[in-house]
């Protein structure tokens, strides 16, 4: 009887321990790669309504996973969106807030926090942030390489890791790719672009060079095929901000801080799911944590997205704010030209914190592109291209729009008085949130000259 208990007992322990070793192969930390394109509209990715540009590689992505409608960046420039992503810091608070920053001494990023749960994490392409104790990821290649890449995933079977692959495309100048896949005349112009000739053969070298970071994504897809790592591998690509047209890069309008996001996890994300829960780049770190199993971090400004991707909820943020600093880019006038936003599901508010002057950056100055001087020539015999040119050029004080219908922001609302309780309670909300990340506004502005010679 009692080696017949024991034998039992043996039994029991046995399918305990399977028990649990299946638990915990289920709850192994996933490998994490992402892909972040450089200077990408949303809205000129085919899975996101472009009917003409051609993303079949992240398209397929976006039907094995997850499509965000509503992910943010705060600021539309390189090096203040990338470190907010890496942070999980708003601009202003990390300090890299003006366009080639760096954040403050001292600031820790993804890298500290992934490496401190096991994780080996790396990097192939593009960098642009600072400075390198902040960011101490393993620099694999300067520029997107897939044997760098295939020779990182597949070297340790045992260690999980994180790769962040960046993009040059479509970043200007628009050199990559294959232009001539594209018709200009049978182009579909967004309504936020002046129609000329110039600015349809611009699409096309634009267009060619979103192509050719398709094939890049296409590649990585490729590398966990065949490394058998897809399954164990929550793949991300994101667009980074708007591209370098007007009301686009460089602005708070949508085009600039609106961002394509997709992540395919199997066995966790509904293959072909869509989400309008509203995540943001600072958000990005404390998910990463507790998806290797990490505990909250205190100090972020983000938050853990998990449960929207495990599709337990699909609300995560309310509102989204927006920060630029024209000071210290190109062509900017001597004060700068600060813009806050803040956007809601529905509403977006913008105050424009230098609005007396004329906005003036690198595209108007040195348009490399050869599309601005055909807007600015159309806007004289054409009432909408003068519109869209005066928009961009001299804006109002304050800028309200209904997002469900003006997408495009070209209504603004501000001074309607059907709207005021509501600008007045958003504009409150702004000031809070500056409040909170010490932003004082113009002050803030014209520190960032002090910052940059510093």
């Amino acid at each position: 009887m009692k080696i017949l208990l024991n034998q039992r007992l043996f039994t029991l322990v046995c399918v305990l321990s399977l028990i649990v070793t299946s638990l915990a192969a289920d709850h192994k930390p996933p490998n994490v790669l992402i892909v972040i394109a450089d200077d990408l509209n949303k809205d000129s990715v085919g899975v996101y309504g472009n009917k003409d540009v051609k993303t079949p590689n992240i398209d397929l992505l976006a039907n094995e996973g997850m499509r965000f409608n509503l992910a943010f960046t705060s600021t539309a420039m390189c090096a203040p969106t990338r470190q907010q992503m890496y942070t999980g810091l708003y601009p202003v608070k990390s300090g890299a807030y003006p366009n080639h920053s760096k954040v403050k001494q001292g600031t820790k990023s993804l890298v500290h926090y992934l490496k401190a749960l096991g994780y080996r994490v790396g990097l192939s392409g593009k960098r642009h942030f600072g400075p390198p104790r902040s960011f101490p990821f393993e620099q694999l290649s300067n520029k997107v390489n897939p044997e760098a890449i295939r020779e990182f995933v597949n070297r340790d079977k045992n260690q999980p890791f994180c790769l962040v692959v960046t993009s040059n495309s479509p970043h200007v100048p628009w050199n990559s790719g294959d232009a001539t896949q594209y018709n200009p005349k049978q182009l579909t112009v967004p309504p936020y672009l002046v129609d000329t000739k110039e600015m349809r053969k611009s699409l096309t070298r634009y267009y060619a060079e979103i192509t050719d970071l398709d094939r890049e994504v296409g590649e990585c897809m490729k590398i966990l095929k065949e490394s058998k790592k897809v399954k164990s591998t929550a793949m991300i690509f994101t667009t980074e901000q708007g591209a370098q047209y007007p009301g686009c890069k460089w602005t708070c309008y949508e085009n600039g801080l609106s961002v394509g996001f997709i992540v395919r996890w199997p066995g966790v994300i509904k293959p072909g799911s869509v989400t309008e829960a509203m995540i943001h780049y600072v958000d990005i770190v404390p998910t990463l944590v507790e998806m290797a199993g990490g505990k909250s971090i205190n100090g972020l400004d983000g938050r853990s997205f998990l449960g929207v991707m495990q599709g337990k909820t699909n609300h995560h943020n309310s509102v989204t704010f927006g920060v630029h600093t024209q000071m210290n880019a190109i062509g900017s006038p001597p004060t700068g030209y600060a813009v806050r936003s803040i956007r809601t599901d529905k509403w977006k508010f913008i105050m424009n914190l230098n609005y007396k002057v004329t906005f003036n950056n690198a595209l108007i100055k040195n348009d490399k592109e050869n599309y601005w001087l055909s807007w600015v020539q159309a806007g004289k015999t054409n009432p909408r291209a003068a519109r869209l040119v005066e928009r961009y050029l001299n804006r109002p004080k304050e800028e309200l729009y209904d997002l469900r219908k003006d997408p495009h922001e070209l209504n603004n609302l501000a001074e309607d008085k059907a709207h005021t309780k509501l600008k007045v309670r958003l504009k409150r909300q702004l000031k809070n949130w500056m409040t909170s990340q010490g932003d004082q506004g113009q002050a803030t502005e014209l520190a960032a000259k002090r910052k940059s010679k510093k």
